[in-house]
Order: structure tokens, then C-alpha cells, then sequence
């Protein structure tokens, strides 16, 4: 990070993203608190409180490349204030919806935001730091999951007794930490876009989504992200369906989905912190076969009916998973430049949708048709096969 473009450290920009980050990923992670109320009201059947989610991850992954596209001409402002718009109108119309159709709207509308928000703050640590930039993007990272397991509770009590009041609350909170971001947040001028000479000439690296996606680096790496949030999906859908189907006790799933959401925001952080001093590619190599070999132990922990040894695996699998998502949008940075880091990362971030229909549809048709144990064993697989393929990594021309 260059200090001559700031007046202070720099991590105050980090707090502020992750602030805004965190208080976005409640429609992702607090979900499972909402719908179960919202289908009271509304006396909506499971596939239709399905496709609420549903809607909103396909919102959450394709905004953000548009997100992205002006973040990296305009600066951060104007997505985020669009997005905090999106963040307390979608709350605000599940609040008072009274329809299925408005239901959809809102959670798609809310997803809109989270798109805006995540794209712009979990490259705001990119623009600005070249030290520790993996341990800067790992805190960002961390605060999606983290921040909202710690509202969750106030989530879940508050919409059970006061469903509208709750709802509109949180999202003027939400709707409140992105303009906040908005506010502070701002690129430096060594990355900003000119618009007459089409690029900053410092980043020599920069090659805008066209040209990424002509590379092989970037099909590479959109496998594995694919792969990563494929298993990912289908730990973190499904661990609790698989402990119940293991005959374990209904403790072990609860602890055990639990594991997985703290481990996931601290395997971010220190996965990122590990990537600045090992180096990028050799931490997701690692972190993603030792994934693969928890999640196998877990399975045959869970088989042999040791619930702790479940759990803990489980927890293990869910930490070096996480990692991916502080390294990946710096190994984006690293190889295609920093100018066009957001809608790089962001046309990477679509493998989020196909992981979805890995981890959720595919998921669901393995354990119907070979099981529940060996439809996690290939996960298992899965995982160690995309670290595997990471060994194969190489910088791109641009960027040797």
C-alpha cells in the first residue's frame, strides 16, 4: 500500500468493508431464521420457501459483475449506495409481504445488494495493499459469515415474536452499514480508470473479464471454484440431514452446522494471513487436500457413530475450505491487474452458481440414489482433486 495516498493505516478501509460485508451476508446467513416465519405467514409450501433462496443466489452471483464493471470505472460509491438501497428494500418488502411473488422480489432484490456490497469490499483490500493484502482480504472475507452469526440470535428471537418490526429494523441496519461504506470507502489514484487512456499505465498487468476469460489460468481456477462451492454447499445445506441420517445425536448436527459456520470465517482470515507469507497457490493447494481428508474423516467418524470426531472434522473441512475465498480474488489481482480486479473476480464468482446446483440438486440425486455417506466421500474427493489442480497453476504472460 502506498501511504502517500492516505492519511491513515488504511485498515480503517478494511473495517468499514468488512462492516458492510458482514451486515450483507444476513440475507445469506440468516435465512434459516427467517423462513420458517416467513412460511407461516405467508403458508408457503418448502419448495416455494426453496425458491425464495434460490432467486437470491442467482441475484447475489450475476450482480456482481455489473457491480464490479462501475466500481472499477466510478469508484466504490455508486454501487454501494445502489446497493444499500437494494439491502433495505429487500428486507423492507419481505417485511410486509403478504404474497409469494412479493416474497421472490424482495429476497431478489435483497440479493441485488449483496452483490453490490460483496463485490466492493472484498476487493477494496486488492486496490489498496500490496503487504498483507492476503490478510486484509481474509478480514473482509471473514465478517460475511462472522458478523452475521453473531446477529443471528437477535435475528431469529426478533422475527419469531415480531416478524415486520424485526425485518424492517435490520434493514435499515443493513441498508445503514452500506452507506457508512459508501461514505468512507474510495480507490486509490494509482488504481483508478482513465477513462482517456482506458487503463492506469502503472498496472502493466491489467486485462479486463474479455481477456481473462481467454486465458486457461481463468477456466482453472473457475473449476475449482466451482468445485470448492459445490462441496461447500452440500456441508453446509445438508451436514445436519447427514447427521440425523447417521443416527448421531440431534446435538451433533446442531454443534456440527455450527462448526462449519465459525469455521468458515476463520479459516478466511487465516487462510489469507498464511497466503502472504507461503505464497497464494501452495495455500489453496494445501488447504484445499486437507478439506478433502476432513470431510473423509468426518464421514468415517460419523459412520462409526463418534459424534465428537464428527463434529471437529467436520469444522476441520469448513476451515480449509474457506481460504478460496480471501486468495482467490488476490491470485485474480496478481495475474489479470488490479485496474480490473472487481469485474474479474466478479465474472469468476458465476462458478458460484453451477457449485449451487453441485452442492444443492446434484448433492440431493447422489444421496437418493448411492447414499449419504458415499455422496460426501466424493465431496471429500472432490475437494482434494481441486487442490490437486491447483499444482498446475501457473501466471498468466502479463504477469511473469
Amino acid at each position: 500500500m502506498d501511504r502517500t495516498d492516505l492519511r491513515f493505516s488504511g485498515w480503517e478501509l478494511v473495517v468499514a468493508a468488512a462492516l458492510a460485508m458482514g451486515a450483507a451476508g444476513i440475507y445469506q446467513f440468516g435465512w434459516s431464521s427467517i423462513r420458517l416465519p416467513l412460511g407461516s405467514r405467508l403458508g408457503a409450501p418448502e419448495s416455494a420457501l426453496g425458491t425464495v433462496f434460490t432467486l437470491f443466489v442467482v441475484f447475489q452471483t450475476l450482480g456482481q459483475f455489473p457491480a464490479g464493471w462501475v466500481r472499477d470505472r466510478y469508484g466504490p460509491r455508486p454501487p454501494l449506495v445502489a446497493g444499500a438501497i437494494c439491502l433495505t428494500g429487500g428486507l423492507a418488502a419481505l417485511a410486509v409481504a403478504r404474497s409469494l411473488p412479493a416474497a421472490y422480489l424482495g429476497y431478489a432484490l435483497g440479493g441485488v445488494g449483496v452483490s453490490a456490497v460483496y463485490t466492493v469490499a472484498v476487493n477494496t483490500p486488492v486496490k489498496w495493499f500490496t503487504d498483507r493484502r492476503g490478510l486484509a482480504t481474509g478480514i473482509v472475507g471473514m465478517s460475511f459469515p462472522g458478523l452475521s452469526f453473531l446477529l443471528i440470535p437477535a435475528l431469529r428471537g426478533g422475527v419469531a415474536a415480531q416478524f415486520e418490526r424485526t425485518l424492517l429494523v435490520f434493514a435499515a441496519a443493513v441498508g445503514g452499514a452500506a452507506l457508512v461504506a459508501a461514505a468512507v470507502l474510495r480507490d486509490p489514484p494509482s488504481t483508478a480508470f482513465d477513462a482517456e487512456a482506458g487503463v492506469d499505465a502503472t498496472d502493466e498487468n491489467a486485462v479486463g473479464w474479455r481477456g481473462a476469460v481467454r486465458t486457461w489460468q481463468f477456466w482453472l481456477l473457475y473449476l475449482v471454484f466451482v468445485a470448492v462451492n459445490g462441496v461447500g454447499l452440500m456441508v453446509i445445506g445438508k451436514v445436519v440431514s447427514f447427521a440425523s441420517a447417521l443416527s448421531l445425536p440431534a446435538a451433533a448436527g446442531t454443534a456440527a452446522a455450527s462448526a462449519v459456520a465459525l469455521s468458515e470465517a476463520g479459516g478466511t482470515v487465516v487462510g489469507g494471513s498464511l497466503s502472504d507469507r507461503f505464497g497464494r497457490r501452495r495455500t489453496v493447494t494445501v488447504s484445499l487436500v486437507l478439506c478433502g481428508v476432513a470431510l473423509a474423516g468426518a464421514v468415517a467418524a460419523g459412520e462409526a457413530g463418534f459424534g465428537a470426531g464428527f463434529v471437529v472434522l467436520i469444522g476441520a473441512a469448513a476451515l480449509f475450505r474457506a481460504p478460496v475465498f480471501a486468495v482467490f480474488p488476490n491470485i485474480v489481482a496478481d495475474y489479470y491487474g488490479r485496474t480490473y480486479s472487481s469485474e474479474n473476480y466478479a465474472a469468476l464468482y458465476t462458478g458460484k452458481l453451477f457449485g449451487g446446483v453441485l452442492g444443492g440438486t446434484v448433492a440431493s440425486g447422489l444421496v437418493l440414489v448411492i447414499g449419504w455417506s458415499a455422496s460426501f466421500a466424493i465431496g471429500a474427493v472432490l475437494a482434494v482433486l481441486a487442490g490437486v489442480a491447483m499444482v498446475f497453476l501457473r501466471p498468466t504472460a502479463a504477469a511473469n
